[in-house]
């Protein structure tokens, strides 16, 4: 993806990578310094030189072939079972993910973009995760995308039942399988409010596999984005699929319908919350992710 702009990268390299390594921190992961040189904040630098600028920062450890802050070392070991898992698990749920978007985007086509976001998508995915999706939908169109991507995530599940659950995915009649994590509006972009660090990182993690012409004006409509990660003016999509040969008349869709689902989708998304009334753990985590997508979460309100 060309998207022509060329930002000034911050001074050190130490800091940078520092930056990096802290928000990687706040999403609960960590990588190899390979890896940590192609996903520096401010630009991507080779893994020998991030090796380096690591062995020389007192602050920062490698443990267990992984970067840390050195007071983190206590969490890289949960931190390596998650990446162990994600070798073991994740390719099978990528196929049910490409699968699961091909009959979104056939019954829904009001949404122009979808994205592999979450664990599956930074590398520590368990067969007890979901598999999170990000959506570009039409404007006046997010209420009935979540509502979409949840009743064809109920039928989905309804055959994967034996699915290993915890306490984020169990679910009073089948598994929490595929979930919208972040739905944006065509409008919402344009720019986007914000246009910090993590939101920056956000997309650069995200595996596009359906829509990159979305993705691409997203990018190119908010050109501070790149300033935090000029890596996603290249960004590549290997899993992207072509859109299917027939998909649902948009007549079916009338702007209007965004208001019953949005009731519809705040009861449901209510109900789930009063599941999990006694597992402070899970509705921890619920909070912290809403947080992290503020302000283009749905049913605040609520």
């Amino acid at each position: 993806m060309a998207v022509g702009y060329l930002g000034e990268r911050p001074a050190a390299v130490s800091d940078r990578l520092r930056r990096t390594i802290a928000l990687l921190r706040r999403r609960g992961y960590a990588v190899t310094p390979a890896r940590l040189g192609e996903l520096c904040l401010g630009g991507a630098i080779s893994g020998p030189e991030a090796q380096w600028t690591v062995a020389a920062d007192p602050g920062l450890a490698v443990s267990e072939g992984l970067v840390v802050e050195r007071d983190a070392i206590g969490e890289v070991e949960a931190i390596r079972a998650r990446a162990t898992s994600h070798c073991r698990d994740s390719a099978a749920y990528v196929e049910m993910a490409l699968a699961f978007v091909r009959t979104l985007v056939a019954i829904a086509p009001f949404v122009r973009s979808v994205s592999i976001a979450g664990s599956l998508a930074s590398g520590g995915f368990r067969a007890s995760d979901d598999v999170d999706l990000n959506l570009i939908v039409d404007d006046g169109h997010r209420h009935l995308a979540y509502v979409a991507v949840n009743a064809l995530g109920l039928a989905h599940a309804m055959r994967h039942r034996s699915k290993p659950v915890d306490d984020l995915t169990r679910r009073p009649i089948a598994p929490r399988l595929m979930t919208a994590n972040l739905i944006l509006e065509r409008s919402q972009y344009l720019p986007l409010v914000r246009q910090d660090e993590d939101m920056a990182f956000e997309l650069l993690v995200a595996e596009p596999v359906f829509g990159m012409e979305a993705y691409r004006e997203l990018v190119e409509a908010n050109e501070p984005l790149l300033e935090h990660f000029p890596q996603l003016a290249g960004k590549q999509a290997p899993l992207l699929i072509d859109a299917p040969p027939r998909r649902a008349p948009e007549s079916l869709y009338p702007a209007f319908l965004d208001i019953p689902a949005e009731l519809a989708g705040s009861a449901a998304w209510r109900y789930m919350q009063w599941t999990r009334r006694h597992r402070p753990h899970a509705l921890a985590r619920v909070a912290y992710v809403r947080a992290t997508m503020r302000p283009y979460t749905l049913f605040d309100a609520s």
